[in-house]
């Protein structure tokens, strides 16, 4: 058991630290972090924290680079400053989809970064809706999964007529995921069977598997970046009778053209979490709902630190 429990945080997602520790009522602890004039990143850890139960706040989001570097460093100075156990609070996990050798000649990413965060000194990760569950696998130090669905469940139960609903995977590899959140919906399951084209966000729409028509279509994924496959996808539940198309993803990152894409689409309303910052412009967006993961983040912190099992979290 430790003692103390400290947070920390750095500039990737400052909003969400705010509220963690607000909701955990855990200041945040007094570190520097910042760049300087030649881009390289900076951390100082202000306060006494040997022998500290430590926890960092940083989903690493746009700017993706600079995100990783600074939790490397940050992970660092805790450790030459004598932290008895360093935990990386991680809800946007980056390079997540890089995560095989689907094509000769490619990294393997997000094994990558996994090796980094244990060689820097990381002694647990804490992630938020990974992209694919074997990311769990790439490390060999202890890593608590969380899930969003808790929360996309309890605001759709009071907030969505759910009596003529269906609920989309955008492809056959989020099945399992879509089919959580039917099962406490209590609505039935459809597939989107879609082609990747290249390295990019293109994708062909091929079919889709289940009785859409009249319906209420939610839209599940992990993901939503430039939203090009989540839009098409919309259009083509429209194209088979679909009555309206709402969509729900854990990460908002809404890259490129993704507004505009949005606002192109038939999608109602996009529910995201705020596992990453949404800039003026993404904000101004009205099709937008974003709900707090921070209440989730404070709870596992608390179990985390008196050794408690996070399992009611899922629930």
């Amino acid at each position: 058991m430790f003692s103390r429990l400290k947070i920390f945080t750095g500039n990737s997602n400052i909003e969400l630290a705010n509220e963690v520790s607000k909701l955990s009522g855990i200041p945040l602890g007094d570190a520097e972090v910042f760049k300087f004039s030649n881009d390289n990143s900076f951390v100082k850890i202000n306060e006494n924290v040997r022998g500290a139960d430590t926890f960092i706040i940083q989903p690493t989001c746009f700017p993706v680079n600079d995100s990783v570097m600074e939790l490397f460093i940050m992970i660092d100075a805790l450790k030459r400053a004598s932290a008895a156990r360093i935990n990386c609070i991680i809800p946007i996990f980056g390079y997540a989809r890089s995560d095989k050798k689907d094509q000769p000649g490619v990294a393997i990413t997000a094994k990558l970064i996994a090796d980094l965060l244990t060689k820097a000194g990381a002694n647990r990760v804490v992630a938020m809706d990974l992209h694919s569950d074997q990311i769990q696998g790439f490390f060999d130090i202890p890593v608590d999964h969380l899930y969003s669905t808790p929360i996309f469940v309890r605001y759709f139960k009071a907030n969505l007529d759910l009596s003529n609903t269906v609920v989309v995977s955008p492809d056959t590899g989020g099945t399992a995921r879509a089919r959580f959140l039917a099962e406490r919906l209590n609505c039935s399951l459809a597939i989107g069977d879609k082609r990747r084209v290249g390295n990019n966000d293109k994708a062909e729409i091929l079919n889709i598997i289940g009785d859409v028509e009249g319906k209420t279509a939610i839209l599940f994924d992990d993901i939503i970046d430039t939203g090009g496959s989540l839009c098409k996808m919309s259009r083509a539940l429209m194209d088979q009778g679909a009555k309206e198309v709402y969509a729900a993803c854990a990460h908002g990152i809404l890259s490129g053209n993704a507004i505009s894409n949005l606002e192109e689409s038939p999608i109602k309303k996009l529910f995201i979490t705020n596992s990453a910052p949404l800039n003026k412009e993404k904000a101004k967006c009205k099709k937008i709902i974003q709900l707090s993961i921070a209440e989730l983040l404070a709870n596992a912190i608390k179990k985390i630190h008196i050794e408690e099992s996070l399992s009611i979290l899922f629930r």
